[in-house]
């Protein structure tokens, strides 16, 4: 064996992927060879680090500077084994960051996101480079969604604000609103033009110009649209660039996580926890948007990131209670009134009603052998309909008789589950691939009051997304409340993996 594949073979350990692509091909070069492809690769590798602060990157990571010297100064057949193989971990290093996310394991962060990145194999990727031109791999690299393209053009408009100045003076205000003129109304002005959200002009007046700014950022920050800049208003107008900055490169790193190969699916649900609401998306264009009511801010009631698989809904649903609301609330008033909660039927394990007519003062909350289900009809806490996509979390979506609360601006009610305010027009998009007359087969089966299991006859992907920052096809970007502060957490691994905000030009 000679020295540089002795040295490949032994700088390698247990990077079993890597090694597999080497031992294939006989420890041939890739990157250290004298012929045009590796100079290729090569150089295709170099140049590409140059756009990792584009993509939010750590850009300290990639040290082109340190590689490019290291190539310049192998010579011996052991120091070029180790540079082949410093190449190739640099390179699997940088192809998982743009590809799939820079931090690991986002579940370390906050226990709440159940999200396992999309990792390629590391000789996979290894052979895509030798069988297509380096620049088209690295290129691929990139999440194809429009979403992630307009996010990195919003990162460079936001570092470019800032470096010039940013968004100018804050408004100084607990109030403004149509009619009124003076300094603060000045400043709400100037604000609005560098954020791009009004002409510039010279007025001094709140007219309607003004109030229709307003209105559009009201409508971008999930904000009740009144074109009033009351405290909430001027407080995300207040907010400074930087902070909006942050929120763009988290939710490019959380458009990395679900990089999945074939895509989230022709026909997908998406639901933004933080925007408060549900869609469907077919071919990548949004054809049902509905409000939405999330899990508390409470930690155990806060609802969990994740992707799976919709296959069926249920209509006239049985609701089981909670095994923690059965003995933390049921169960006392059981144990001194076996008639207590009579809206609610007990359930022995074989699924039969059980009689009240014994009592339930002998159980404690551990020994209480039973369930409890609250029947179908216009109280049932699960309202009509719910829809589900099975899971090991007990997450699904669902109709409620609480409708007040899709008038609340922010919408954190539940105990964890998706509260849906039209849940029936939802039922009727996701049945109209599969019945002629969706409204009529729906509406049939809830008149008749029965418990009734309708299948999709195509499973629908399901992706819980949370996203402080996101892109419409046109117009602003669109950012919304940390309201589980996840956010914040992944800006602080972020920045522990060397991320940073590129506010100002390097020399």
């Amino acid at each position: 064996m000679t020295a540089y594949k002795q040295a490949v073979a032994e700088s390698l350990g247990d990077e079993e992927g890597i090694a597999a692509f080497y031992r294939a091909r006989g420890f041939e070069p890739i990157w250290t060879g004298d012929d045009a492809a590796s100079t290729d690769r090569r150089r295709a590798l170099i140049e590409s680090f140059g756009l990792a602060d584009v993509h939010g990157l750590p850009t300290a990571k990639y040290d082109a500077r340190a590689l490019m010297n290291k190539m310049a100064a192998a010579r011996t057949g052991r120091e070029r084994g180790l540079l082949e193989v410093e190449l190739s971990r640099t390179f699997i290093s940088f192809a998982n960051d743009l590809q799939s996310g820079i931090i690991d394991n986002p579940g370390r962060v906050d226990s709440q996101i159940k999200r396992t990145l999309p990792r390629r194999a590391p000789e996979d990727l290894l052979t895509q480079l030798i069988e297509q031109r380096p620049e088209a791999v690295l290129r691929n690299l990139v999440p194809p969604t429009a979403e992630y393209s307009r996010l990195m053009r919003a990162k460079l408009e936001l570092e470019r604000k800032i470096r010039h100045g940013g968004w100018g003076a804050t408004v100084s205000a607990s109030k403004l609103e149509p009619g009124q003129s003076g300094d603060r109304v000045v400043a709400l002005r100037n604000r609005l033009v560098s954020m791009d959200y009004l002409a510039p002009s010279l007025t001094t007046t709140y007219d309607s110009a003004m109030e229709a700014a307003v209105r559009q950022f009201q409508d971008d920050h999930g904000l009740n649209i009144d074109g009033v800049a009351g405290s909430s208003t001027l407080r995300e107008i207040n907010v400074a660039p930087e902070d909006r900055l942050k929120s763009v490169i988290v939710a490019m790193e959380r458009e990395r996580w679900l990089n999945i190969e074939g895509g989230r699916g022709k026909r997908h649900i998406l639901v933004n926890l933080v925007d408060f609401h549900a869609q469907i998306i077919d071919d990548d264009k949004l054809t049902f948007e509905t409000r939405s009511v999330i899990g508390h801010q409470d930690h155990d009631r806060r609802t969990p990131e994740f992707s799976d698989v919709m296959t069926h809904m249920v209509i006239n649903p049985y609701w089981y209670v909670p095994r923690s609301i059965i003995v933390g609330e049921y169960l006392p008033l059981l144990r001194s009134n076996p008639g207590a909660a009579g809206h609610l039927d007990i359930i022995d394990s074989r699924g039969r009603v059980v009689s009240r007519g014994q009592s339930f003062a002998r159980f404690s909350s551990s020994s209480f052998p039973y369930s409890m289900r609250q029947r179908p009809g216009p109280r049932n806490a699960l309202g009509t309909v719910k829809f589900m996509f099975p899971n090991k979390y007990n997450i699904y979506l669902h109709d409620t008789p609480s409708q007040s609360l899709f008038a609340r601006e922010v919408r954190t009610f539940s105990h964890g589950c998706i509260r849906l305010d039209d849940p029936h027009d939802f039922a009727y998009a996701l049945l109209a691939p599969q019945t002629a007359d969706p409204v009529n087969y729906f509406q049939s089966i809830l008149r008749s009051g029965q418990n009734t299991k309708v299948n999709l006859e195509q499973n629908v992907p399901v992706h819980l997304i949370y996203r402080t920052a996101f892109t419409p096809a046109k117009g602003h970007v669109n950012y919304r409340h940390d309201i589980y502060n996840r956010d914040a957490r992944i800006w602080e691994a972020l920045q522990a993996e060397g991320v940073s905000l590129m506010t100002h030009w390097e020399s």
